[in-house]
């Protein structure tokens, strides 16, 4: 992966997640993960272990209590099962994310599209991904959606999945606040992206450090 310098951040090259698929990767303390939605109406399913021990993992339960808000944005942070900050959003184009639903999987295609092909979903595609970091399916939690719409009926609390209202070119932007594992996908949930399916991108911003020239 080439680098790129801007004043004082390097730009990592884009890298792009095929539609339906997964990776994972570390993210250093201090660099910024820029997950783009290139197509517009694309949800990413986003997991983070810390690298040093990965029992920590992050939390949804956490990290809403703590917002006291179901949609996270810019000046949020993401905490882990210990109450550590493990990113902080730090840009957001969209302002609709969430961490309600768990990872679509084979379980849940069976569930709510009983008339298609079951497919493994954003856990079986984290799963793969993450195996070579030692982490098993038994510790996946529910990820941190990004760009997912799911609004919340506020009499009943019955969620609805409506198409992401992300555009094409869309971003959200999360430093590291620990050195991290990190899993993510383009979902392969229809109701999630709209019926549609569509890759996802991702690129790692990184301080340039003070000897460099701005």
């Amino acid at each position: 992966m080439s680098v790129q310098l801007f004043g004082r951040r390097q730009i990592a090259d884009i890298v792009e997640i095929p539609e339906r698929s997964g990776t994972a990767f570390k993210l250093a303390k201090g660099n910024t993960l820029v997950v783009i939605d290139p197509r517009g109406e694309q949800v990413a399913d986003l997991l983070a272990f810390n690298a040093a021990d990965v029992d920590e993992v992050i939390s949804s339960g956490r990290t809403l209590d703590y917002a006291e808000r179901i949609y996270l944005t810019q000046g949020d942070k993401l905490y882990s099962n210990r109450s550590n900050v493990m990113l902080d959003i730090v840009e957001d184009s969209v302002g609709r994310h969430d961490f309600l639903l768990t990872p679509c999987s084979y379980d849940t295609f069976r569930h709510f599209y009983p008339g298609l092909e079951p497919h493994r979903g954003c856990f079986g595609n984290l799963a793969e991904a993450l195996a070579p970091y030692d982490i098993g399916p038994d510790r996946i939690p529910v990820a941190f959606n990004c760009f997912m719409n799911v609004p919340v009926d506020g009499n009943t609390g019955r969620l609805s999945v409506l198409p992401p209202i992300s555009k094409a070119g869309d971003h959200i932007a999360l430093r590291a606040e620990m050195d991290l594992i990190i899993g993510l996908t383009a979902c392969s949930a229809p109701a999630s992206n709209g019926g549609s399916f569509k890759p996802i991108q991702y690129r790692i911003e990184a301080s340039a450090g003070p000897d460099l020239a701005p």
